[in-house]
């Protein structure tokens, strides 16, 4: 019997969002004009970490040096300033990158963008396990460790029917029932009682050449910055979580959330 193809996957966009990812060239861009920007399109700011409705804009400083991926990608790589704009709107993420770009100038800006999509994968007991108890946005003085982490899979991953690509998400037993991988759920558990966790997808499957599949990104507090890097390992490591045999990592951006686009270029 054939593995059934994509033809059963939902493909609804429940929203839209991306990263603008900004070097300075020492030049202050006008943070008020920014603040006026999102505020004119109806976006609330993360970092008082109360419900936006899916209408929202961050302001993420650069932290630290940040770690190469196997995509080279010097422009979120090196970025200075990350602006993250969310909005369930069609139109209003795209409206407000080319407006926001204007205003960065003449900042390089590099948009990393996607579309938020139904979990396609995850049934009543996987919901309740890893979404239903995960953390949700906290204000900024509480979680303000933020990481952007763009990646992509390998065309051998799309060549999967969704069945077997199903498969490396959950442990995997041998014929005696002993565990022989984690997957990525369990190899990512540490994770959620303390980190937030987004991502969004490329509106095509794969994406084309020079975007990502998958824009993921992190928030913590500090006390849960080592649990981060720990869970990145967990994945990382193929004896554990098969999955990322079929992973090609950008970069690692760590950054700090800050509470307004004028405190972003103080």
């Amino acid at each position: 019997m054939t593995t059934p193809g994509n033809e059963f996957l939902d493909r609804t966009r429940q929203g839209f969002g991306a990263y603008l990812c900004a070097r300075s060239t020492g030049t202050r861009p006008d943070g008020a004009a920014l603040t006026a920007l999102s505020e004119r399109l109806g976006l609330v700011n993360e970092f008082a970490g109360k419900p936006s409705a899916g209408e929202s804009v961050a302001f993420l400083r650069r932290h630290g040096a940040g770690a190469a991926g196997a995509i080279a990608d010097d422009d979120v790589l090196h970025a200075d300033w990350v602006i993250h704009v969310a909005s369930r709107r069609d139109g209003v993420v795209d409206s407000f990158c080319q407006e926001a770009s204007k205003l960065l100038v003449p900042a390089p800006v590099r948009v990393l963008g996607g579309v938020l999509g139904t979990k396609n994968y995850t049934g009543a007991a996987m919901n309740n396990w890893a979404y239903a108890r995960q953390v949700v946005q906290q204000p900024g003085s509480v979680m303000p460790n933020a990481f952007l982490v763009p990646m992509s899979k390998t065309p051998e991953w799309w060549r999967k029917g969704w069945m077997e690509r199903h498969t490396y998400f959950l442990p995997r037993y041998d014929e005696h029932g002993r565990m022989v991988s984690e997957g990525h759920a369990l190899a990512a558990a540490a994770g959620i009682p303390c980190m937030l966790r987004r991502t969004y997808r490329h509106p095509v499957e794969p994406a084309p050449e020079g975007t990502y599949d998958f824009i993921t990104y992190f928030e913590c507090a500090d006390a849960d910055v080592p649990t981060f890097h720990e869970v990145c390992a967990a994945l990382r490591d193929v004896s554990r979580n098969p999955e990322w045999r079929f992973v090609r990592e950008g970069p690692t951006w760590h950054g700090r959330r800050v509470a307004s686009a004028q405190a972003l270029f103080a």
